[in-house]
C-alpha cells in the first residue's frame, strides 16, 4: 500500500511540473446576494488550516480546491475535510491550475512569504479576489506591484491582519483619533515569542510527493533541506522575514494604523543571534526605530525570542504614548488605558466583553476577518475591507525596512513618495530580488 502511494506521489509531481504558463487574464464574476461563492485555499501545512475553517464558517461559501506543493499535506487535509464536513475537495499541486479554474471565485493564500505577492498578482489577473496572509509581500517592490494589480483589475484583496476586524481594537484606534490620550507621538510594537534552537539538518533528498520547484517558486533554487520545509523557512532570508515579518506584521500594522502614518523617512535597526548556534539566518533579537520627523512621530519595534519580561503585562501587542496617557493593546483583542502621571486606569475593552453584551456579533478573529472579506466580495466594494491591500504593502514594508537597516548596519533615509532610499543604490538593491524562471513578479502587472 505505502509503496503504491509513493509511486503515485512521484507520478503526480512529474505531471504537475509539466509546462504550465501563468494564468490567463479573465473577467470577474458579479455576485448576487444569494449566489454561492466558490473558494480555494493555497498552502495547507499551517495557517491554511485556519483559512479552511474560516471559509466554511461563512454563509453560502463552498471550498472546491485545496492546493499545496506537497501532496502528502494535501492527502492529510482532504481526509480531515471529509471527516469534519462530510464533503469532498479537489486537490491541486500547482497554484497556476487553480488560477485557470473559472469555477473558483476567491482564493486565500497561506503559502510561505516568498509566494504571497506573486500569488495575489496572478489571482487579480485571473479575475479572482484574494485573501493573503501576512506579510503581504517578501520585499517592498513586489508589495507595490501587488497593490497595482489589485487596482488595475479592480479586485478585492484582504490582508490577513485580523486585529483590524476586532471591535475592541477598532474602538481603541478611535480613542487615539479622538485624542483620548492626548497628542499621540509614539507607538511601540512588541513580539516576544518563544523561539528555540532549530538545529541544522543540512541537505537531503527531496521527499516523495513534494514538488520542490513549485515550493521554491520565485526564490533562488538551493538544495532541499529540512531547515526550510515546512515551517523554518521563516528564519531564512530567501523565503521569510524573521519574526518582525511573521507575528510582527500584526503589530507593525497596528503601529501605523494607530499613529495614522505611512512609511517613515529614517530607519535604524540593531540586533543579532545571541542564543542558538543553529541554521537561522535572521536575528533572534531585533530592535528597530522608524522616525517620522515631519510628523513628530516615532515607532519603536522589539523582537525577543526567549526568556523575557512583559511590558504592561503584554508579550505580543502594542503600546501607544500620548501627552495625556498611554493605550495598551494586547495581542488577544483587548485594550486598556492609563492616564496622567499617576497612571489612573481609563477606558478599556475586549472582544469577549462586547460579544457577551451583544455589542459585537462574531467579534474579532480570523472568522470575522473572512466574513468582512466575503461581504466585500459580494458587494464588490473594497471600501468596506478592514485590511485592504494598501495595508498589506505598508505593514509588510515597515518590517522590510527594518530588516534592510539591520542587514546593512547603518541608518537609512527613505523617500516614501518614490519608495526608494535617498542616494543609496546599495540599499535600493534590497528593495527587490532576482526572480526565477516561470515565477517572475512582472514590472507591468
Amino acid at each position: 500500500m505505502e509503496h503504491s502511494r509513493r509511486d503515485f506521489l512521484k507520478k503526480t509531481v512529474t505531471a504537475s511540473s509539466a509546462a504550465i504558463v501563468a494564468p490567463t487574464i479573465v473577467s470577474a464574476k458579479v455576485f448576487g446576494a444569494n449566489d454561492r461563492i466558490t473558494a480555494a485555499v493555497l498552502g495547507l501545512h499551517g495557517r491554511g488550516k485556519s483559512h479552511v475553517k474560516a471559509f466554511m464558517a461563512q454563509d453560502n461559501v463552498e471550498i472546491k480546491t485545496l492546493c499545496d506543493p506537497d501532496m502528502n499535506v494535501l492527502y492529510d487535509r482532504k481526509k480531515e475535510f471529509k471527516e469534519k464536513y462530510d464533503k469532498d475537495v479537489v486537490l491541486e499541486q500547482d497554484l497556476r491550475r487553480v488560477m485557470d479554474d473559472k469555477d473558483i471565485d476567491v482564493i486565500s493564500i497561506a503559502t510561505p512569504n516568498h509566494w504571497h505577492s506573486l500569488a495575489v498578482i496572478w489571482a487579480c489577473q485571473a479575475g479572482k479576489d484574494a485573501y493573503v496572509e501576512k506579510p503581504g509581500s517578501h520585499n517592498i517592490w513586489e508589495g507595490r506591484k501587488m497593490v497595482e494589480a489589485a487596482d488595475k483589475y479592480d479586485r478585492i484583496v484582504q490582508h490577513g491582519v485580523q486585529l483590524r476586524s476586532s471591535p475592541a481594537v477598532q474602538e481603541a484606534v478611535q480613542l487615539l483619533r479622538d485624542g483620548y490620550i492626548g497628542r499621540v507621538y509614539m507607538s511601540r510594537g512588541l513580539v516576544f515569542r518563544w523561539r528555540g534552537d532549530i538545529g541544522d539538518k543540512g541537505f537531503s533528498p527531496v521527499p516523495d510527493g513534494l514538488d520542490y520547484d513549485l515550493w521554491t517558486g520565485p526564490a533562488p533554487m538551493q538544495p532541499f533541506s529540512r531547515n526550510l520545509v515546512h515551517y523554518n523557512w521563516h528564519w531564512h532570508w530567501n523565503y521569510g522575514n524573521g519574526d518582525v515579518g511573521n507575528q510582527g506584521i500584526h503589530e507593525t500594522d497596528l503601529c501605523m494604523w494607530g499613529l495614522d502614518v505611512g512609511f517613515p523617512t529614517q530607519i535604524t535597526s540593531m540586533g543579532g543571534k545571541f542564543l542558538w548556534n543553529d541554521s537561522k539566518e535572521v536575528p533572534e533579537v531585533l530592535t528597530s526605530i522608524y522616525h517620522y520627523p515631519d510628523e513628530d512621530k516615532i515607532i519603536q519595534f522589539e523582537v525577543r525570542p526567549w526568556c523575557t519580561n512583559t511590558e504592561e503585562g503584554v508579550t505580543v501587542g502594542n503600546i501607544f504614548y500620548g501627552d495625556k496617557g498611554i493605550l495598551v493593546v494586547d495581542g488577544y483583542n483587548k485594550y486598556s488605558t492609563y492616564l496622567g502621571k499617576n497612571r489612573e486606569p481609563g477606558k478599556s475593552g475586549s472582544d469577549s466583553e462586547k460579544a457577551a453584551t451583544g455589542m459585537a456579533r462574531g467579534a474579532g478573529g480570523t472568522d470575522a476577518h473572512f466574513a468582512n472579506f466575503i461581504e466585500a466580495v459580494r458587494k464588490h466594494d473594497k471600501t468596506i475591507l478592514n485590511g485592504p491591500v494598501e495595508t498589506a504593502h505598508h505593514a509588510a514594508g515597515l518590517a522590510h525596512l527594518g530588516n534592510i537597516a539591520y542587514r546593512l548596519g547603518r541608518v537609512l533615509t527613505f523617500n516614501p513618495s518614490t519608495e526608494t532610499f535617498v542616494n543609496d543604490p546599495v540599499a535600493d538593491k534590497m528593495l527587490t530580488r532576482n526572480y526565477r524562471g516561470d515565477y517572475v513578479v512582472p514590472s507591468i502587472v
